[in-house]
């Protein structure tokens, strides 16, 4: 207000008094001054109080305030995630016949080389059995076949000896060279055939071994896939026989946004939670972010990988993690909600409206360090424990108000 307007409002009680006074003498009141002193005391109050009421500020409105308070800051990338194991094998069959015996269960913990389930092996038995037969035939022929070929070049050199003293013919020189060629030839096909008749044992050997399934590794069986009394054809496809993984060490697979995957890169330190345990964190580091997206309700999502320890074994197959990839994080930051920050002036500082005491509302001017969704760094202008209006609080009509109606 203006000076006139302010000098008028302290006028009216002063003038409004004097008449007052004129009026109470002309009614007699200065005949009674110890009355009169109270009565003037109390309109003196009543007067002064109008004039309070008439000069006061009205209460500040009312708003939502924040604490500035201190603590762990994060800017993180959200995913989720599932935990696959670091190393999984399918172990299947590479013979034919009927599962004879199974050695393990699911959920059991096994050595590399153990056995875990036998085929009936009576069939690669007798292949391996006609094999050995038929490479003991093979060198009975061989055994033949040299003492024909010594024979044949003991003649060979008779002739040749008989020739050249002139006691024989060309033509009987001629024959028994060609039937000494002729069995040499025959012995050198019939040591091919030997080397492939050995060929076919040691495969049948071999088969009879696929008979015996072993582990090919340390780890933990996670499902049996074929029961003990199938009969199982390894003709054109390897059946599985169980499953098998070392669970020692988890690979978690986190699905990570198309908008997000441009803000992170391998060896970012990252945790994730399971619902079994929400305020466990499990602790990593980005390994590898895969190039080729999968396609999820419309949406295109990257896998980011990472490694994590399981000595206990609680971290399980298929378990579905909420992954939080750290950008940046700050200990023992000052922060406010971002709702609190106003509008950014020329120097990058940010208006702030801090409540105090007294309820009377200041504003100043902070400057902002790093920024996560939620919250807001402040490098200074504010201290821990000061209130930041968020926002303004919305009027609550008054309760048991009526509406007055004139006819």
């Amino acid at each position: 207000m203006r000076f006139r307007q302010w000098f008028g409002i302290l006028l009216r009680p002063a003038r409004g008094l004097a008449a007052l006074w004129r009026r109470f003498r002309s009614w007699g009141f200065g005949k009674r001054p110890w009355r009169n002193a109270a009565v003037l005391l109390a309109v003196l109050a009543l007067a002064g109080w109008g004039a309070h009421r008439c000069l006061a500020e009205g209460p500040p409105p009312p708003v939502l305030t924040a604490k500035v308070g201190r603590g762990e800051l994060e800017d993180l990338v959200l995913a989720s995630g599932v935990i696959q194991a670091l190393r999984q094998v399918d172990v299947g069959a590479q013979a034919n016949g009927q599962l004879k015996s199974l050695k393990v269960e699911a959920g059991d913990k096994v050595k590399q080389g153990e056995l875990l389930a036998e085929i009936d092996p009576e069939d690669s038995l007798n292949d391996l059995r006609a094999a050995e037969a038929s490479l003991d035939a093979r060198v009975a022929q061989r055994q033949a076949k040299q003492a024909a070929l010594r024979q044949a070049e003991q003649e060979l050199a008779r002739q040749r000896r008989m020739h050249a003293e002139g006691s024989t013919s060309d033509k009987d020189l001629l024959a028994a060279d060609t039937n000494y060629q002729t069995l040499k030839a025959g012995l050198a096909e019939l040591q091919a055939q030997i080397r492939q008749d050995q060929s076919q044992l040691d495969s049948r050997r071999t088969k009879l071994g696929y008979t015996r399934i072993q582990a090919p590794m340390d780890g933990e069986v996670l499902e049996i896939v074929t029961q003990q009394g199938q009969t199982v054809i390894a003709t054109q496809t390897v059946p599985v026989i169980l499953k098998l993984a070392d669970l020692s060490k988890v690979t978690v697979r986190a699905y990570v946004a198309e908008a997000d995957v441009i803000r992170i890169k391998s060896g970012l330190p990252v945790y994730f939670t399971v619902l079994g345990a929400p305020d466990q964190r499990y602790w990593g580091k980005l390994r590898a972010i895969l190039p080729m997206p999968e396609k999820i309700n419309n949406a295109m999502f990257y896998k980011a990988l990472f490694d994590v320890p399981n000595p206990e074994g609680k971290l399980r197959v298929d378990m579905t993690t909420q992954v939080s990839i750290v950008l940046s994080r700050v200990d023992g930051a000052l922060s406010v909600p971002l709702s609190a920050l106003g509008a950014a002036g020329k120097d990058g500082r940010y208006a702030v409206k801090v409540k105090g005491k007294d309820g009377r509302l200041e504003e100043r001017q902070v400057r902002i360090g790093m920024k996560t969704s939620t919250r807001a760094q402040v490098l200074d202008g504010l201290k821990a424990g000061e209130q930041v209006v968020t926002g303004e609080q919305a009027d609550k009509p008054e309760e048991g108000g009526a509406v007055m109606v004139s006819a």
